[in-house]
């Protein structure tokens, strides 16, 4: 399969290393295309679900995928969120051309784009720890029903459902919470007189502008990879949501599980050695 050339592309809430991760979409289009820069913006490996020592073979293939495009030259910007936090220790590191940080700004045919993954503005995450956990012990477990729920109704031959996508657009709260999060990234990209605004942790994809009485600003949310399957992409001067088809999946063999260690281990000889030949 031919790559697509991209400019730039975005991806968020991937969550390696939980159920609900959708590791083998996430690989085809990373095996789909040819960035010159590929913005990781944060919840990419859920440091929060770790414990439970599930990492199947498919989610080391993502973070081969990306060091792969590294190494080929595509510039990798890492930047950490509230589930890879632990990532933020490393905030200015670099290991050839991929690049920790909590936020990078980006000029973009002349235009200044803002990139960052969001749980900032998160009034709860910044004073209640403790019930952010708690709510993302119920969501996974909500996506691992509904995974098992949609593997019964496909045997079925019925339409499949998102549990989660029904409550939250169903919960007052839940899309007033969504409104005031882009209404806040867009105020203050606009005081930083910043043209876009790129964000993740919302797992809600979105391109829309915001006019305010002090300017405008382009929001954008790249979505995530759990439900959504999302990406955005910038070719061209113009953005553009990037929606996985499921129809166009060709499963890969399964392979038999390593220990994550030394998979890991692995991945990043590989990188290395890859790095000094380049």
């Amino acid at each position: 399969m031919k790559r697509r050339s991209l400019e730039l592309a975005v991806l968020s809430d991937i969550h390696l290393g939980t159920y609900g991760c959708r590791a083998d979409e996430v690989l085809q289009y990373l095996r789909s295309i040819k960035p010159k820069k590929l913005i990781l913006n944060g919840d990419i490996v859920d440091g929060w679900q770790f414990k439970k020592k599930y990492w199947p073979v498919s989610h080391t293939k993502v973070l081969k995928e990306v060091l792969n495009l590294a190494s080929k030259g595509t510039k990798v910007y890492y930047l950490p969120g509230n589930h890879d936090e632990v990532f933020r220790r490393f905030v200015g590191y670099k290991l050839g051309n991929i690049k920790v940080e909590n936020k990078v700004v980006l000029d973009l045919d002349g235009k200044l784009a803002w990139f960052f993954h969001g749980d900032v503005f998160d009034v709860t995450m910044q004073h209640s720890r403790w019930l952010t956990r708690l709510g993302s012990e119920s969501y996974d477990f909500l996506i691992w029903l509904n995974y098992h729920v949609n593997r019964l109704m496909e045997v079925l031959g019925k339409e499949k459902k998102s549990f989660s996508k029904q409550i939250k657009n169903g919960v007052k709260s839940a899309v007033k919470y969504i409104n005031q999060f882009e209404e806040l990234c867009a105020d203050i990209a606009i005081e930083k007189k910043y043209d876009y605004v790129v964000c993740g942790h919302i797992h809600q994809p979105e391109i829309r502008k915001i006019d305010k009485e002090k300017g405008s600003v382009v929001y954008l949310n790249s979505g995530d990879w759990i439900e959504n399957l999302t990406a955005l992409e910038y070719h061209k001067e113009k953005w553009s949501i990037y929606t996985y088809n499921s129809q166009d999946y060709v499963p890969e063999p399964v392979e038999e599980s390593k220990d994550a260690k030394a998979m890991f281990e692995e991945m990043l000889l590989e990188f290395q050695l890859d790095t000094i030949v380049s």
